[in-house]
């Protein structure tokens, strides 16, 4: 099993190169954060991913949690671990001060967070999950359930988790029955089964928060019956520590394909005398306030495509480095290690190249997040607020398919050994595999993207993404001539930004009088969006490696110039894939509805 280091050099380039840390820096409020004490946070954050995180990962895969008289027993050294993380401070990185957080830009707190889904992605889990809970209370809980929740949360000394689907209930959240009966003091008592409860129980620590979507009491049919409701473990006494235990408990652990350490558990609630829950919000909105969740876990998924990604990239690296098999096709007569044979190479290159656009769509993403909140020009803030509605489903589906491609891939550059478990080649395979399905699956994420993202306004907010590549071809082509590496990239960049724009006029004139031929190639448009996306931020990623190195001075000129090569790599291999997918989205749904049943 080889070792996981935190990319520390990617991500600063990422961040105060590519997307610019500076800009966001500077917005309200975070302009106390300076860019030396992020270089030293992620120095340290590594550490503990590379020390104490990552040398459990093959552990929890082997030994995975246990359910016994009720709890929930995590893997040996979980418990430390996250004893670690939450003294560490590392959960609140990007929330308010005042509940006790980092107050640090969301930019810097997903590099964090890909150092902890790289490192160990069942552990990770279990933070992102926390963390989109601290999300929906920031957002719409009472300044009540703020005060008792949140510090605890945001420290870590409490968990988080997010209760939505049920056995009946998994896409369509509409068909929920979990029920909320109200009580003489405002309480509710809930009733029902939750299943695939990421991080449901466990031992790591003394108090876990469950966010519960269920009827209200009096809700209609369908999900605008539905509401959010709090409902711990184990119910705060009046000091707000853990109290009496309430009537929810974990029945059973799945058995998964994948992520063994992660404890996902079907939760039952009110078996005895119900469930004590309390309202979050308004009554028939739970919906609505569990979207704030979803969306703050879908790019978080999408970061663990990218995580999980850098990992079997290291893992196939190490391993090209040692294997000696066969000859060299010229140069040398003896064995040589296979990194030297140029199927392998092109392998590496391909995952180095994506992970690296991966990487810079997620970032950007989160990036536009900090604008979206704190700008204080509302019409930028509200353009911000559109990119980022526009890329969460790009960055959750297109990343996490990518990563599935990256895992299989190492698996490959290993050969038969990657095929054996004890070599750990397979487990990051069988982990990454959950991330398309979960928080949306991804078919689910293409139809949103084209029904809600681009269909319904007319193609606007992908209007203002192409225009901004459209500067980013202006640049490239000020610099183009003379440079192999940006002249290619401009060529590539100009035929996919033309494919994009030509599937997105077809989607905006097709989905209101033919839906279901519009959303057939949904899938196609959401892959040809993300290769495009990607082939943006790598354009942007060659530009500021020229102009790094153009400028001299104290630079690492070897890797700026390996960041030029995988730039041309992306080009000429992956982005050049592009304009080939806009026949089968224009004229490829025809037969994806055209058979009947007892045709297939």
């Amino acid at each position: 099993m080889s070792p996981y280091a935190a990319p520390l050099r990617d991500m600063r380039f990422v961040l105060n190169d590519v997307v610019g840390l500076g800009r966001i820096t500077a917005l309200p409020g975070l302009d106390g954060t300076d860019p030396d004490l992020v270089s030293q946070i992620l120095e340290e954050g590594g550490k503990l991913a590379g020390d104490v995180l990552a040398p459990l990962n093959s552990v929890g895969d082997k030994y995975p949690p246990t359910l016994e008289n009720g709890v929930v027993r995590t893997p040996n050294g979980f418990p430390d671990a996250y004893r670690q993380f939450a003294e560490g401070g590392w959960n609140g990185a990007p929330f308010e001060e005042e509940y006790g957080g980092m107050g640090l830009p969301w930019l810097v707190s997903t590099a964090l967070q890909e150092m902890w889904q790289g490192a160990n992605l069942a552990f990770g889990l279990c933070p992102l999950l926390t963390q989109a809970a601290i999300d929906a209370l920031r957002e719409v809980g009472s300044d009540e359930q703020k005060a008792l929740y949140l510090p605890k949360l945001v420290s870590g000394e409490w968990t988080g988790t997010m209760n939505l689907t049920e056995p009946q209930a998994g896409t369509d959240l509409g068909a929920i029955r979990t029920k909320a009966e109200k009580q003489d003091d405002g309480s509710y008592r809930l009733r029902g089964q939750k299943i695939y409860i990421t991080w449901g129980d466990h031992d790591c620590t003394a108090n876990i928060i469950h966010l519960v979507l269920a009827r209200s009491p009096d809700g209609v049919a369908g999900t605008k019956g539905l509401s959010l409701y709090i409902v711990p473990k184990f119910i705060p006494d009046a000091d707000g520590n853990p109290g009496t235990r309430n009537d929810v408990r974990p029945v059973g652990l799945e058995h998964k394909l994948g992520i063994h350490a992660s404890p996902t558990c079907v939760m039952a609630y009110g078996e005895d005398e119900g469930a004590v829950g309390w309202l979050v919000g308004e009554e028939n909105r739970g919906i609505e306030y569990m979207f704030i969740m979803m969306n703050n876990a879908r790019l978080a998924v999408g970061l663990q495509g990218v995580a999980i990604a850098e990992r079997a990239y290291q893992q196939a690296v190490d391993y090209a480095r040692n294997r000696v098999q066969g000859r060299a096709i010229s140069g040398f007569s003896g064995g040589v290690t296979i990194i030297n044979h140029p199927d392998v190479r092109r392998m590496l290159m391909t995952m180095k190249a994506q992970i690296e656009a991966m990487r810079g769509l997620v970032y950007d993403t989160a990036a536009a997040i900090d604008t979206a909140d704190r700008h204080g020009d509302k019409d930028i803030a509200a353009a911000a607020q559109r990119r980022v509605d526009l890329l969460i489903p790009v960055a959750k589906a297109w990343c996490t398919d990518t990563a599935v491609e990256i895992c299989s891939t190492n698996i490959q550059v290993h050969g038969g050994m990657g095929f054996i478990e004890e070599t750990g080649a397979a487990q990051h395979h069988r982990d990454a595999r959950i991330l398309p399905i979960y928080e949306g699956a991804n078919g689910v994420q293409a139809l949103d993207l084209v029904g809600r993202k681009v269909a319904r306004d007319g193609g606007a907010a992908m209007g203002e993404l192409l225009a901004d590549i459209d500067m980013t071809l202006s640049e490239l082509s000020e610099h183009a001539a003379g440079d192999t590496t940006l002249h290619a990239m401009h060529r590539h960049l100009s035929t996919g930004r033309k494919a994009l724009a030509e599937a997105t006029d077809w989607v905006v004139a097709t989905m209101p009088g033919d839906p279901a031929a519009a959303a057939s190639p949904s899938a196609v448009f959401l892959k040809l969006f993300g290769l495009v996306a990607g082939g943006w931020l790598m354009a942007r990623s060659g530009l500021a490696a020229r102009r790094l190195l153009s400028e001299g001075g104290d630079v690492d000129a070897r890797y700026l110039e390996a960041k030029l090569v995988t730039v041309r790599h992306y080009a000429d291999h992956v982005l050049a894939q592009a304009p080939s997918l806009l026949d089968t989205i224009t004229a490829g749904g025809e037969t994806v509805m055209a058979l009947a049943e007892d045709q297939f």
